[in-house]
């Protein structure tokens, strides 16, 4: 489901009906130079490809004359990965008082406001 341009409420009831019926969500509005988009994937399942990394021989020095593993660049490994998305009214109530959230106000863009 994508949203734009609803209100704050219509935004919030919806993402928690796709959120219950493990539904993606995606809002998103733009208010002249600044705008927001926001994702609920729920439970998001993917894989992703990373380059191997030759692992060193325990016991071997390094040194002109060690012979060091070589690696194909095009070799590569599939990772599985999993990541938890929390619904829209979880990300919009976050509590700005405490040590931590003055730690996170700092890496927050200034466009997150835009929903409050």
């Amino acid at each position: 489901v994508c949203l734009t341009c609803c209100s704050r409420d219509v935004m919030v009831k919806v993402n928690h009906i796709c959120h219950k019926n493990s539904v993606k969500f995606f809002a998103g509005d733009v208010f002249g130079y600044h705008g927001y988009m926001f994702a609920d994937l729920g439970d998001h399942d993917f894989v992703e490809e990373k380059t191997k990394v030759p692992k060193a021989s325990p016991g071997v020095e390094d040194g002109p004359d060690t012979k060091k593993a070589r690696v194909d660049p095009s070799e590569t490994t599939m990772v599985k990965k999993r990541l938890v998305f929390c619904p829209l009214k979880e990300a919009l109530s976050v509590d700005w008082s405490g040590e931590k959230a003055a730690a996170a106000l700092k890496r927050t863009a200034p466009d997150y406001f835009l929903l409050q």
